[in-house]
């Protein structure tokens, strides 16, 4: 974070981030590029002929693209918080289609109540400091019978990263909190969501040097949003001490793991059985 955006709130830090990040985001963004194909994936599980999905937090809108393909007759909504990625999402066709590209922010969608029928959100709601008022805003948005279908980073995303930061700077936090997929869970059911479901997987994805994956953080426009995180830039002793700490986590094939725990939701607006709907994939509940 830079000295010029330290007197922004919160949501304006973050919206300058992703901006700053757009026009690398899509060569860095290779975890968002897999969890959205799983969950693309899952889609083909639920029975639903949507007339118009909401891609909230759609970034430079690949998600969105794969939507329109998916789902030939439907209106697709890319909505994100930085109007640099909406610009990119904007540039997407399939045929004669594009999605329609609105800037906006996911505590106060710019929609109205019963508008849409899938929510789809991808790798979004990590960055958000009032996650209930986001899956309310979701819940609102949804037409009877709608489902909401997202996914989000668990607590033991980057582990190895915030261990070797406790290490090398005891006295601040340097990586992100995430929410428990439990909590999520009770998070969807107190925004009116009918048969919540959650599940996690864990996804390792490994690099030559530390730098790596410091430089893709940063490219996705990653920050870390804990109360406890200096407000002054990093020093070069910090980040040596922060590399020597990294070491102890080197694999026998000479690679440094980050792992990434990625949390699914997916939530209903009808109060009919979920079973009545779905087709359970393998190996899944």
């Amino acid at each position: 974070m830079t000295a010029k955006h330290q007197g922004l709130p919160e949501r304006g830090r973050m919206r300058a981030a992703f901006g700053r990040a757009a026009g690398a985001y899509e060569e860095a963004a290779v975890l968002q590029r897999e969890v959205g194909r799983r969950m693309l994936d899952r889609l083909g599980y639920i029975r639903l002929r949507p007339q118009r999905i909401l891609d909230a937090g759609c970034g430079p809108g690949s998600e969105a693209l794969a939507l329109l393909r998916r789902y030939r007759g439907c209106e697709v909504i890319a909505l994100d918080l930085a109007l640099p990625m909406v610009q990119r999402a904007r540039r997407r066709r399939y045929r004669w289609r594009c999605p329609r590209c609105v800037c906006g922010d996911v505590h106060c969608l710019p929609l109205a109540d019963a508008s849409v029928d899938i929510v789809f959100s991808n790798l979004a709601l990590q960055w958000s400091d009032r996650p209930e008022a986001a899956l309310a805003e979701f819940e609102r948005v949804l037409r009877p019978g709608g489902f909401a279908l997202f996914s989000t980073l668990g607590p033991d995303t980057l582990r190895e990263l915030r261990a070797a930061w406790a290490a090398a700077d005891p006295r601040h936090t340097h990586v992100s909190d995430f929410i428990d997929l439990h909590d999520l869970g009770d998070l969807m059911m107190a925004a009116g969501f009918a048969d919540p479901v959650t599940d996690a997987e864990r996804i390792v994805m490994t690099y030559t040097e530390l730098h790596g994956l410091l430089r893709d953080l940063k490219s996705i426009g990653a920050q870390n949003h804990t109360h406890g995180r200096p407000r002054a830039l990093t020093g070069k002793g910090r980040l040596r001490a922060l590399v020597r700490a990294y070491e102890r986590f080197r694999q026998p094939d000479g690679r440094l793991p980050a792992t990434f725990e990625v949390v699914y939701g997916l939530g209903w607006k009808a109060e009919r059985s979920l079973s009545a709907r779905t087709v359970a994939p393998p190996g899944r509940v």
